[in-house]
């Protein structure tokens, strides 16, 4: 392919991320010394699109014999068709010609011959990847000029030909990744061992190019020069790795870097000395370098940088220093001998560096900067004051400040060494040893961002500035917090701590985002969350839920309505766990399903109380109707009458033989007592023979409780002798010697009664609970007080002969 074609590919906006590694070990790739290259590119059409080639050493490639093609009819109405994990040996044909997307990986193809896609016009997405392709020929992709992804990764090629991508206008996405590259081009070498000057120049503009020299590489400065020469550019991001940097011919090729102007460089698994850093800044004088990192590193020196401050950096505002070990460190003097670099940085990150002070002085130089990272290092109260040259404002153009993952205790001793940095918008101080927050602080007036997350607070403050707008307090030990109005905070982190419930909303009118996950949190609803006016998004997994028929609701179907639609959950799912009650531990709070009692148990209880309660009264007005309680009353009086009586007939038994005192017992109402004293009682106790009557007003055992004395007449006495009236129906204790005597018939006694009316008298004015009664009136004939005188002789007579047992009337 002409050098034309091939720059028209390349020059279609393409973003390339070079990655070269020197191998020494001559047991590798073929016992040859090759550069490992790993290319992350990114082709752009119209858009930012991505390559990616890594390089390593394979064996010669072989082609195989051909054989008949399989064919693949998995398409779906997509035009899709799904090839993949079939172990086919080459590219088989499939059924759609107008196939969009074929994916053929994870098989067995071993060549792509030039025919195998011609057919494929249409396709826009190409799937090769885990194959073992060892050659692909070079016109295999030149029909498939709508091709816009093509994955080829993890194969078994050798040589990477730009010709099979010359045709390939359309293509945005492409990734070589995984295969072990020998050879770049049509050039032919085995190996990378030699690189021709230019090889790589065509490859413009990298974005980010890493440089992997394991060792030494003095003996190798005129390669490595030529291909920091092609690589590098003004906007490339050059990383250099695994290198002993310790003379100056291990610097010498880095004066390509100055002459291409590139503009940012780190170091990464290296080992510095004096002499190497001061030749680099002389190799580097007047250059556009304006980011200079050192990233797992070690220091071999003493900072004796003085031979260097005649160099000029004037570009460079940004230096990154992280995991650097100093091995000398307590003959290390200073950064000053270089002042005449800080003066210029506005960007300083020294990062897990054992750094436990930067001395005022060298603060006094750095006018410039707005941003300090020394996060991860040994700094205390008392160094962080003189680092920080005691709070009297000098970092005046600060506007953020990371101090996190050191030994601070004191917020108060902070607030005051920032009090004065008008500028500073951000202030990171977690991971310290804070136990507790003073109640009132001062700080800077624009201090928008605080970060106090992994301490070992349990409450907070009116110390918070009412500035904040985000705020970081998770994982410490808070229980609550209530009592903090922060007016212009959009963000709460308070993840990782022991509350118990949501914060206020009304205390952060303006909040968005609430992180409150890993508490104590039992539950949350509706209310809470109409509070916080402005939340969008809300973070509460991994809580204690208690898995109410409220909160599962809220949580699952009415989350998202007219009060919470608002509000989005933007955590997993899995993240939300019942712990309670126990049959639920463990369920997702979405899954959980409860039943109709356990969410209206109140409701369900309280109709069944109803239910209860009225089944109570309507049993209460049924044993009314049948006049249970009478029947109950009078069983349990005739029950206890006829205990005493049994304890009187044994007493009789052991003294005196047990005899019936009396022939009848009378009945009879108060307002009947002159007909049964002026005519009953003499026509029956003077008749011959004469009959012993027993009558309450006379014969009744006084201090004896009424029924003992009412049971016990009847129990002596051979005959009751009821004397019906109106007076009688209606008398209360007439009743109850009718309601005992109704017993002594229900013990099989029917001649116990005998029934005299003294006024015509109806068996329907007689209660309906006297059965017994009123069976007897319809069945039995009754004595009727005759009004006419003629009669009252043959009245007298008939009574006589009941009450002593005769035939029946």
């Amino acid at each position: 392919m002409s050098e034309g074609k091939y720059r028209h590919l390349l020059t279609q906006s393409l973003y390339i991320f070079l990655f070269l590694s020197l191998l020494q070990s001559l047991s590798f790739c073929l016992s040859l010394p090759v550069f490992c290259l790993s290319l992350p590119v990114f082709f752009r059409m119209g858009s930012l699109a991505m390559l990616v080639l890594l390089f390593f050493s394979q064996g010669q490639s072989s082609t195989p014999e051909v054989e008949k093609r399989s064919t693949c009819d998995q398409c779906d109405e997509r035009l899709f068709c799904n090839c993949s994990s079939r172990n086919y040996q080459h590219v088989p044909t499939v059924t759609v010609t107008e196939v969009v997307t074929l994916d053929l990986s994870f098989n067995d193809i071993t060549s792509v011959a030039e025919d195998d896609l011609r057919e494929y016009t249409w396709l826009r997405t190409l799937d090769l990847r885990s194959n073992r392709i060892q050659s692909i020929h070079e016109w295999a992709f030149h029909l498939l000029q709508g091709l816009e992804s093509l994955d080829m990764s993890y194969n078994q090629l050798a040589a990477l030909n730009p010709a099979w991508f010359s045709k390939l206008l359309s293509l945005q996405h492409l990734n070589l990744l995984g295969s072990c590259y020998r050879t770049l081009g049509p050039g032919g070498t085995l190996s990378l061992f030699r690189y021709d000057p230019g090889s790589l120049g065509d490859l413009w503009p990298l974005g980010v190019v890493t440089l992997r020299l394991r060792g030494p590489f003095q003996d190798n400065t005129t390669l490595v020069s030529s291909i920091l020469h092609d690589v590098s550019y003004s906007e490339t991001f050059l990383v250099v790795a695994d290198v002993l940097l310790s003379e100056k011919t291990s610097i010498a090729p880095f004066r390509e870097t100055n002459r291409r102007r590139v503009r940012s460089i780190m170091f990464q698994n290296a080992t510095l000395t004096d002499e190497a850093i001061v030749h680099f800044m002389e190799v580097m004088d007047g250059a556009s370098l304006e980011f200079l990192g050192v990233e797992d590193a070690t220091f071999h020196g003493t900072g004796s940088w003085t031979p260097a401050r005649r160099t000029h950096l004037d570009n460079l505002d940004t230096v990154y220093f992280r995991n650097i070990e100093v091995m000398n460190v307590y003959k290390f003097t200073s950064f000053l001998p270089v002042g005449f670099l800080l003066k210029n940085l506005r960007q300083i990150s020294i990062i897990n560096c054992k750094v436990y002070v930067m001395p005022c002085l060298t603060s006094l130089l750095l006018t410039q900067m707005v941003y300090l990272d020394l996060s991860g290092n040994l700094l205390t109260d008392l160094t962080l004051t003189e680092s920080l040259c005691h709070g009297i404002g000098i970092l005046r153009n600060l506007r953020v400040i990371n101090v996190s993952d050191n030994a601070l205790k004191s917020i108060s001793l902070i607030s005051k060494l920032v009090t004065r940095l008008d500028k500073l918008v951000h202030l990171d101080i977690s991971q310290n040893a804070y136990t507790s927050m003073p109640p009132t602080c001062s700080w800077p007036q624009i201090l928008t961002h605080l970060n106090l997350s992994r301490a070992k607070l349990r409450r907070v403050t009116p110390c918070l500035p009412s500035t904040l707008e985000i705020l970081d307090l998770g994982h410490n030990d808070l229980t609550a917090f209530h009592s903090v109005a922060l007016p212009a905070l959009r963000e709460l982190h308070l993840s990782g701590n022991k509350l118990m419930s949501l914060p206020p909303g009304w205390l952060f009118p303006s909040l968005e985002v609430l992180l409150i996950q890993s508490n104590t949190l039992n539950m949350f609803g509706p209310l809470d969350l109409r509070l916080y006016r402005r939340l969008r998004a809300l973070q509460a997994g991994q809580n204690r839920f208690v898995c109410s028929c409220e909160f599962v609701n809220f949580m699952v179907w009415r989350w998202g309505g007219a009060v919470e639609g608002s509000v989005e959950l933007t955590d997993r799912w899995d993240n939300y766990l019942c712990d309670s009650p126990l049959p639920l531990q463990g369920q997702r709070v979405d899954r959980v399903q409860l039943s109709l009692f356990q969410c209206h148990r109140i409701l369900l209880v309280s109709s069944l109380c109803g239910c209860m309660l009225a089944s109570g009264i309507l049993f209460v007005i049924l044993l009314w109707k049948i006049h249970a309680v009478w029947y109950v009353r009078m069983m349990w009086a005739w029950l206890k009458a006829k205990r005493n009586s049994g304890n009187q007939k044994r007493r009789d038994a052991a003294g005196n033989a047990y005899l019936l005192c009396y022939d009848a017992f009378v009945s009879y109402s108060e307002q009947d007592a002159e007909w049964v004293e002026e005519f009953l009682v003499p026509e029956l106790e003077d008749s011959q023979p004469p009959l012993s009557l027993c009558l309450h007003k006379r014969d009744f055992l006084p201090g004896h409780w009424i029924i003992d004395n009412i049971i016990h007449a009847m129990e002596r006495s051979r005959r009751t002798l009821f004397v019906l009236s109106e007076h009688f129906v209606h008398s209360e204790w007439c009743r109850y010697e009718l309601d005992f005597s109704h017993f002594r018939l229900f013990d099989g006694d029917s001649e116990a009664a005998v029934l005299v009316l003294l006024e015509p008298i109806s068996k329907d004015d007689v209660p309906k609970r006297f059965c017994k009664l009123r069976k007897l009136m319809s069945s039995r004939t009754y004595l009727e007080w005759p009004q006419e005188d003629e009669r009252r002789a043959e009245f007298w007579s008939n009574l006589r002969l009941a009450v002593r047992g005769g035939d029946e009337l």
